[in-house]
């Protein structure tokens, strides 16, 4: 590598999705772009409070990953194996011929392995505790999905996870176009993954008053923005995205989807679990990104929102963003199809900013009829809207008061 490093452009260079709108990126596009919402009733919930969920649709670990691979993981290590699998071979990229030590990984999570805590708890206390499975810790920790991508992957470079709750797939990105643009990997899988949807995780987030009690309605639970929202719908899924720098991608000849060229991060300081009340932090980070990318505030033509139909963050996101851009961006948010997937939501919702970018078209708010009166911004409903963009922005926030935002170019 040659020249100064700081300032390049970091590319996209692959995609893997695995998501409750499909497996794959033209899956996840079409039913993103068709605003078709992915809430169901989930029979691992039947007789709970709330009883429905958003689930990656037919996913086998044992086909994918093949049963002496899968048996030993959580579901959120599963579900971001098939999706770094995909994002490789999407890139063009080789795990068996590129030089491991100058690859990275960094993966956004949160809850870890709920699933296998939980079953392992009542084993302890229903059975005995010499039943509780010695695999318990490592299907558990946090830590490991990037451990068992780096192993699946031969990646011998640096391996981490973030944990900045729903912005740490957002936080993943950011890290990982650190490391590319200061030299320490020429390649980093970076993205966030989650699968937390056990009764006693949607039993605490009930408590809390976040979740939708929208019974009657699972499919239309989730609508952001909207003037009867009233919580999120519960999700799992993965994303990771092969990044490089820009040099490099051009130099073997790989159209990037887009690139990632700013990133801002704040802190609320504020509350545990709700926004600062004037979106101030979130309008730190957004602000930040855009310096650190050189891009004027009325350059950003769409915007991918965290959106997650809660009426505390959607107002004040609202706010925040109305604050920076005030209304020209078209706004929108893809939790609507395929709900909430907490830790893994920003990188999820980062690659599907990059598709708008490549193909010119902002998804639709799903489930939105009518938009909360006191949001000013520009909220895109009812159908996907063509809109010619060279510059987009995610954002992501979560409890903690982590706020993040990314800004994507279009390639």
């Amino acid at each position: 590598m040659s020249g100064t490093l700081a300032g390049r452009s970091v590319a996209i260079t692959g995609m893997g999705l695995v998501t409750p709108a499909g497996s794959g990126v033209g899956e996840n596009w079409e039913r993103i772009v068709a605003g078709v919402p992915a809430a169901a009733r989930d029979p691992e919930l039947r007789g709970e409070e709330v009883d429905f969920s958003c689930r990656v649709p037919g996913f086998d670990a044992d086909a994918m990953l093949g049963r002496r691979t899968a048996w030993k993981l959580d579901r959120f290590v599963q579900i971001a194996l098939v999706a770094a699998r995909q994002a490789v071979a999407d890139s063009g990229l080789d795990s068996d011929a590129w030089d491991g030590a100058r690859v990275g990984v960094v993966l956004g999570n949160s809850l870890g392995g709920t699933a296998t805590f939980e079953k392992q708890h009542r084993t302890y206390y229903t059975e005995a505790p010499e039943d509780v499975s010695p695999l318990m810790i490592p299907m558990g920790m946090v830590n490991m999905v990037a451990g068992y991508v780096a192993m699946d992957q031969r990646i011998h470079g640096p391996s981490l996870v973030t944990a900045t709750a729903c912005a740490s797939g957002a936080s993943a990105l950011g890290t990982a176009r650190q490391w590319l643009t200061s030299g320490v990997c020429d390649v980093v899988l970076a993205g966030g993954t989650e699968s937390a949807i056990s009764p006693a995780t949607l039993t605490g987030l009930s408590q809390m008053g976040a979740l939708s009690h929208r019974m009657d309605d699972p499919a239309a639970a989730s609508r952001p923005f909207a003037a009867d929202r009233d919580g999120f719908v519960a999700a799992e899924g993965a994303a990771v995205l092969i990044l490089e720098r820009d040099d490099d991608a051009r130099a073997r000849g790989t159209r990037p989807y887009a690139r990632i060229t700013g990133y801002g991060a704040s802190s609320d300081a504020y509350h545990a679990t709700a926004p600062h009340p004037q979106g101030d932090g979130l309008a730190r980070a957004l602000r930040t990104a855009l310096a650190d990318a050189g891009v004027a505030p009325d350059e950003v033509a769409h915007v991918n929102a965290h959106g997650t139909s809660t009426p505390l963050n959607d107002r004040t996101e609202a706010q925040a963003l109305y604050r920076v851009f005030g209304s020209r961006p078209a706004v929108t948010s893809t939790k609507g199809v395929t709900g909430h997937t907490l830790a893994a939501a920003g990188a999820i919702e980062a690659a599907y900013t990059a598709l708008s970018l490549r193909y010119g078209v902002v998804p639709p708010t799903a489930n939105v009829r009518d938009v909360d009166p006191q949001i000013e911004v520009d909220v895109v409903t009812g159908a996907a809207r063509t809109v010619p963009m060279e510059v987009a922005v995610s954002t992501s926030l979560g409890f903690g008061g982590h706020n993040a935002a990314l800004v994507l170019t279009a390639a």
